[in-house]
């Protein structure tokens, strides 16, 4: 009888140590989850910042490119004093220049076409973190049933629910490697 007993006591151990297997990765996929989350979030922060950033810059690139065609058709006006003329042509060439720059200032990065793209970019990054969380999700969420079943096997005895709670914890693996390396493969 007590040959049996060891052989419980021996098969509760290897239970216990796929609990402590099973926890680790359990911690490792939610650290990884949060981290994640948080670069989302991070970067959707970022990315509203620069398309607010794009908008503004539109609003005055609009509002120089209005006064530049405002000045222009009072240029007539002022064709009989030369002074006032050139005034005039220099302040709308001024205009111009300065809505052109709104446009695109390669030199700084912050013209809409250079804002519009970092936004796209980081809109990217946004996604790739989201998706990366969601697969860590997912691995959490498996380990935690498998952790349940494994605990139900030494109390019940039943060995396939070890089988099952091994499957779900590779499940859960495979789902924290996808989150790492390959968060965008779409599952369903």
């Amino acid at each position: 009888m007590s040959g049996t007993h060891g052989h419980h006591s021996d098969g509760n151990k290897k239970i216990g140590l796929l609990i402590a297997v099973l926890a680790l990765v359990l911690a490792i996929s939610e650290t990884l989850g949060k981290g994640a989350q948080t670069s989302a979030l991070n970067y959707n922060i970022e990315a509203a910042n620069l398309w607010s950033f794009f908008q503004a810059k539109t609003i005055r690139m609009t509002t120089l490119r209005a006064a530049a065609e405002q000045a222009q058709l009072g240029l007539p006006q002022v064709a009989g004093n030369p002074v006032a003329k050139e005034a005039h042509e220099k302040q709308i060439e001024s205009w111009k220049q300065a809505a052109a720059r709104y446009d695109s200032e390669p030199s700084t990065g912050e013209g809409r076409k250079e804002l519009m793209a970092r936004a796209k970019e980081t809109e990217q990054k946004r996604d790739r973190a989201l998706a990366a969380y969601h697969k860590f999700e997912l691995g959490s969420g498996a380990v935690q049933v498998a952790i349940v079943l494994a605990s139900a096997a030494i109390i019940t005895g039943l060995t396939a629910l070890i089988w099952i709670a091994g499957g779900l914890g590779l499940a859960g693996v495979a789902f924290c490697t996808m989150g790492i390396f390959w968060p965008a493969v779409h599952l369903f």
